[in-house]
């Protein structure tokens, strides 16, 4: 993992589809919010991924890929984020993501409400029954925030800042869409913000990322 900061509000990055702990600082995203690091504004930790043994697993069963992704989760939720919330004065803690980090992001969010003050995705998406060929069980379901989104009850749900970005030319832009009215439906206010014309990549999240820590108070 990599941290960048020396206080405010902690903001964990997720890695993007096979992305590791450091893709964040070569791909300059660290970079586009220097200013809030710097200020004191922020203190980013980027922890690596699992998802080359988990989601994108094709040599063990869709069951063992989707119990190796929970145990990654088990360790951000009471490792990482407790070590964070025992060092930070600021009691909230932010998630963020690019691309599948944005669904890594997500996840996390809406599993953990009473710990995720901010979740920032983008260009994320959240569907991930395609990775598991078929296999479907309790873990898949509550890994999948398309299916146990509708049905959830956490009031904290409904005090967490949600934004949700996207582009016109954005290869998620309908999965966005599909979140956002998701939300819409349970009354959870977020915020979608479409961009405009600019693709898939880094230099869509690059823009994003400062304009949408802007926003955190």
């Amino acid at each position: 993992m990599l941290t960048f900061g020396h206080g405010g509000l902690p903001v964990i990055i997720f890695p993007t589809t096979l992305g590791s702990y450091y893709e964040a600082k070569d791909f300059l995203l660290i970079d586009s919010v220097r200013w809030f690091i710097e200020q004191g504004k922020v203190k980013i930790y980027c922890p690596d991924g699992v998802n080359k043994y988990s989601w994108y697993n094709k040599n063990v069963h869709p069951s063992v890929r989707v119990k190796n992704h929970i145990y990654y989760d088990e360790f951000i939720r009471n490792e990482l984020v407790e070590g964070i919330r025992h060092e930070s004065h600021d009691g909230r803690i932010a998630v963020a993501g690019c691309s599948f980090g944005g669904y890594t992001a997500a996840n996390f969010a809406f599993k953990y409400p009473d710990v995720v003050s901010y979740l920032i995705s983008m260009s994320g998406s959240f569907d991930i029954k395609s990775f598991l060929d078929g296999y479907y069980d309790d873990n898949v379901y509550f890994n999948n925030p398309v299916d146990y989104l509708p049905n959830l009850q956490n009031d904290d749900l409904y005090r967490m800042g949600i934004i949700l970005g996207t582009s016109d030319w954005d290869i998620c832009k309908e999965a966005n869409f599909q979140m956002s009215n998701m939300l819409h439906n349970k009354g959870i206010n977020h915020w979608l913000d479409v961009v405009g014309d600019s693709p898939h990549d880094w230099p869509l999240w690059r823009y994003m990322f400062p304009k949408y820590l802007a926003e955190i108070k």
